[in-house]
């Protein structure tokens, strides 16, 4: 899946309509500092394009606002493409023991924040994901606190970087800028291709962290997780590895939307049907423009690795 010619510009702070190729190959050959959330950004901006798209949610419910609207006409619901109305930023969420900014959030009026995702990546110094887990878990409780029926999702990247050996075939020619020397605790892939043992320790910690279904349950618990590692160089640079998680692993990325959105609508449309008019997901029509295969809006489209939610 090529990048299209407009490469992504993290100098833009405000969100771009990005597919999961474009958002992990600038997570993966990011070369600035990552106190900038620059790296991550991208992927900020991927989660909320798709809760629009493949979601059903209205543009301006999202922080950050996707680079869409909504016009209807004879009920039904028509996209546009329109960068302009884009905004970047998080959502303050007040949790049960301090605010929190939250990387995007879906918010209905008259009900608060109703579904929430945590983007977080590591492109090394791995002998911190203990302190991740920590953060991790405190960030869940003290959301959950608060808003017990928010559906929270957390998704977490980490650049699969190899060891001198085994990248010594990609280093950079002559006049090509040098990334940085990896350290042995930067070291994601061991020589057979395996994980390095303190990512399989996080993997199995995240497991515990998954799987909450209803409001009552543990309120460190995440509706669903994901963890994926990325290529950084090479031809393959943003790819994710097949082989990890486990097929059979709960974290990998196949299901991490579709479990979003299925707690979701137990919550708020099975469990709530007196609020379908402000929580059903909306079905675009299959002729907005936002879809064209021609014309202004729909030379922005980029290739996408899902479906949009289409009205039948």
């Amino acid at each position: 899946m090529p990048l299209r010619s407009d490469a992504i510009s993290v100098d833009v702070r405000a969100c771009q309509w990005v597919n999961i190729r474009e958002a992990l190959h600038h997570f993966g050959t990011y070369a600035g500092p990552t106190q900038s959330q620059h790296h991550i950004k991208p992927l900020h901006w991927y989660v909320a394009c798709r809760l629009v798209l493949e979601g059903g949610f209205h543009p301006d419910d999202i922080t950050p606002r996707p680079p869409f609207t909504v016009t209807t006409r004879a009920g039904k619901h028509y996209l546009h493409f329109d960068q302009s109305v884009a905004t970047g930023g998080e959502r303050t969420i007040l949790g049960g023991l301090k605010t929190k900014n939250v990387d995007v959030v879906v918010t209905k009026d008259g009900i608060g924040p109703v579904l929430a995702i945590s983007c977080k990546g590591m492109t090394g110094a791995f002998r911190n994901l203990t302190n991740r887990m920590e953060e991790t878990i405190g960030e869940c409780t003290n959301l959950h606190i608060t808003y017990p029926a928010m559906v929270f999702g957390y998704m977490f990247v980490i650049r699969a970087n190899r060891n001198v050996a085994a990248i010594a075939e990609e280093l950079p020619g002559e006049g090509e800028t040098p990334t940085r020397q990896l350290l042995a605790n930067d070291i994601a892939m061991q020589e057979g291709g395996a994980p390095v043992e303190s990512i399989f320790r996080f993997h199995s910690a995240l497991r515990e962290l998954t799987g909450r279904r209803g409001i009552r349950d543990d309120v460190s618990r995440y509706e669903a997780v994901t963890l994926a590692l990325i290529e950084p160089n090479g031809d393959r640079a943003g790819d994710t590895l097949v082989d990890f998680p486990p097929q059979d692993s709960p974290l990998r990325l196949e299901q991490f939307f579709s479990t979003l959105y299925l707690r979701y609508e137990e919550r708020y449309l099975f469990g709530a049907p007196d609020l379908k008019s402000v929580t059903r997901r909306i079905e675009w029509a299959p002729s907005s423009p936002a879809f064209a295969n021609e014309g202004a809006e729909g030379d922005n489209l980029p290739i996408l690795d899902y479906e949009v939610r289409l009205e039948e």
